[in-house]
């Protein structure tokens, strides 16, 4: 998931009763209920107050010779306006299947700006894996700019390799994203954000062994939305790999998501 759904902008100060006054505000904020976020990298983004998201996910990687595939359902919980939790529980489907280790997250948005259809904030985020009692936690800062046209997001992420040290050592993920809204619409239209996303892998040896080095990758995608539903799409192809030991090179990446909030 892309650390969950939000609802923000005209809601918060709550609603004027007015017709004209509500519809004046959603013309100049824009601000569609399911607000975005990267799909490989993090946003600074969290769900609404007692609000909950669910999302199914469908992941493929292509390494090398060998093809992994994986389904997850995530679950998120606004806890405050600035503090959503939830867990993830995937299912591998390559390899002869089975349930994955569940994961969970949480995000706190520590920072908000907002000015006249924009809206920037930062945030924190922690997700750990449970496999067997030891954990591989996730912790980032992220930061979001978000219009009636154009996104930005910047993240950095660090990953501690946990039951994974035997295939390398921790990573640390760098991201850089940018998003167009071709035609900005009203609440109940079709909504479609395009999205270019720079990842970067940077691996560190672990003392098992393993690999080492960076991998760089380039991801387009779709984020399309309709009021609180949503259908995110994308693609990442490596454009600079520099890493050394036996882990196969990464050809390609694929994640869809099918995503709804109450």
């Amino acid at each position: 998931m892309s650390e969950g759904a939000v609802r923000w902008g005209i809601g918060r100060r709550g609603l004027p009763l007015a017709p004209l006054v509500l519809g004046a505000a959603v013309a100049a904020l824009a601000v569609p209920a399911m607000a975005h976020d990267p799909l490989f990298g993090l946003g600074a983004q969290v769900l609404y107050k007692d609000g909950i998201a669910a999302s199914l996910q469908w992941r493929v990687a292509q390494a090398g010779p060998r093809r992994a595939q994986e389904a997850g359902l995530a679950l998120t919980y606004g806890i405050t306006g600035d503090w959503a939790a939830g867990l993830e529980l995937p299912w591998e489907l390559a390899g002869g299947g089975g349930r994955g280790d569940l994961r969970l997250f949480t995000k706190y948005r520590f920072w908000r700006r907002d000015a006249l259809g924009v809206q920037e904030s930062a945030a924190l985020a922690l997700r750990v894996g449970l496999d067997g009692g030891a954990t591989a936690p996730v912790l980032g800062l992220a930061y979001g700019y978000e219009s009636r046209r154009w996104y930005r997001w910047a993240s950095v992420r660090w990953h501690h390799s946990g039951s994974d040290a035997s295939t390398g050592g921790d990573r640390l993920l760098l991201d850089l994203v940018g998003g167009w809204r071709p035609r900005p619409g009203g609440y109940l239209e079709p909504d479609a954000v395009w999205l270019l996303e720079l990842n970067g892998e940077l691996v560190r040896r672990a003392q098992l062994g393993g690999a080492a080095g960076a991998e760089w990758f380039l991801a387009p995608g779709l984020f399309w939305t309709l009021r609180n539903y949503a259908v995110k799409a994308g693609v990442q192809v490596p454009v600079h790999r520099d890493l050394e030991g036996p882990r196969p090179p990464t050809r390609w990446r694929a994640l869809l998501v099918f995503e709804g909030h109450w």
